[in-house]
């Protein structure tokens, strides 16, 4: 049978890149003992009072169709969030509620995009991103940021790349997978290049409440950028709530309204029990969040400390999110071959560099999953396959 182009289009490289991973849960299911860092999934429990809220929606018979845009005391809450943590006024009518912050990326790119339009996009990337801009037929442009830069993306290498064919940029701060957070200097100069220029941004900032170094700054915050920037967030990371499905956009209402259009011939609405969990995740007062926070500052430093002066071993100290980059490259492997050993011969599963992008090419990923002992017991693992290489165990 045939099938359509789109097909082609939405597989690939970065649909490949959790090969590792699914190959790691195998050996887990198998009663194998592996240290999973490979994705970025909390290891915390969603708080109590927020699964009390979905249970409580449940048995009040809350299981039949939802409002399509999103349920309009969540989209208030999460438009007076967004206006607390960027200074940008917003309302309910610039709010769309989607599953999750992929499905929001997926839903923006369609509305926005042509086949041929190009969008400007740091490298390197979340795995998915390639995919989700091939769907549209838009051409992704990646502008290369390494390690020797911290991560960080350019202006004036961004402004190097536009073309007639551009019409966005799409930028998410911290960045996954390194962690980097943009300074608001280099903000204000992508926000001259876009209004100058006519793009849109899509603002990916999923990690944003877990910076701890640094400011965090929301593009749409910016004078002349509200009108043509869409904002993505999410409760997956920062309230532990990854497999309940709750994302969303704050844009211009031409936007939103497009968007509504999109989920009422796709998604349909989400489960209104979902949504009223979401709502408690916003209003009520939960210690769980500071704490979750402080516990992944916490692993992060100590991943930094544990592997510092391993020899063959860089690691990069990310201003926020939940994983860490580490410079393998003197161990004279790739990043794939050594991430293949490390799980073969070590029990630790993490993402090789390549699958975001050639710019991180001889680095792995390690997410901060585990708590002290096990990531202690990770980096003691990632050292010595390190120094299997050079000779030095």
């Amino acid at each position: 049978m045939r099938y359509s182009d789109f097909t082609q289009r939405i597989a690939g490289d970065g649909a490949a890149a959790w090969d590792i991973h699914y190959r790691a849960l195998a050996r887990v299911e198998q009663g194998e003992e592996i240290l999973l860092l490979s994705v970025g999934d909390p290891d915390f429990d969603t708080p109590a009072p927020i699964v009390q809220s979905a249970i409580d929606s449940l048995l009040a018979g809350n299981t039949h169709y939802a409002d399509v845009r999103g349920k309009r005391a969540l989209r208030q809450r999460i438009a007076e969030r967004h206006r607390q943590r960027s200074g940008q006024a917003v309302d309910a009518e610039q709010v769309v509620v989607l599953a999750g912050a992929q499905c929001a990326l997926y839903a923006v790119v369609q509305c926005l995009l042509n086949p041929g339009d190009e969008v400007i996009v740091a490298e390197p990337m979340y795995v998915t991103y390639e995919a989700v801009f091939g769907a549209c037929g838009a051409r992704v442009v990646p502008v290369p940021v390494r390690s020797e830069n911290g991560f960080r993306v350019q202006a004036e290498e961004v402004a190097a790349l536009i073309t007639p064919r551009t019409r966005a940029m799409a930028l998410n701060s911290p960045h996954n997978p390194s962690g980097a957070s943009l300074p608001r200097a280099t903000w204000e100069a992508l926000a001259e290049l876009c209004m100058a220029h006519d793009l849109w941004m899509i603002s990916d900032e999923v990690y944003s409440e877990l910076l701890f170094d640094g400011e965090h700054v929301s593009p749409a915050s910016l004078p002349g950028m509200a009108d043509r920037t869409a904002t993505l967030n999410s409760l997956s990371k920062s309230h532990a709530m990854t497999g309940w499905r709750v994302g969303w956009v704050v844009g211009p209402a031409a936007l939103c309204a497009h968007l509504e259009n999109l989920a009422l011939c796709m998604l349909y609405g989400s489960p209104e029990f979902i949504q009223d969990a979401a709502c408690t995740a916003l209003e009520a007062p939960l210690p769980e969040l500071e704490a979750m926070r402080e516990a992944y500052r916490r692993r992060r430093d100590l991943v930094i400390e544990c592997l510092a002066d391993s020899p063959g071993l860089r690691p990069l100290r990310p201003d926020g999110g939940m994983f860490v980059m580490v410079d393998i490259r003197p161990t004279g492997l790739s990043a794939q071959a050594f991430a293949d050993r490390l799980l073969d011969r070590h029990g630790v599963s993490v993402l090789a560099g390549e699958a975001f992008g050639p710019s991180a090419a001889g680095h792995i990923r390690l997410g901060l999953v585990l708590g002290a002992e096990p990531l202690r017991e990770a980096c003691r693992r990632i050292a010595l396959c390190a120094a299997e290489l050079l000779g030095q165990a």
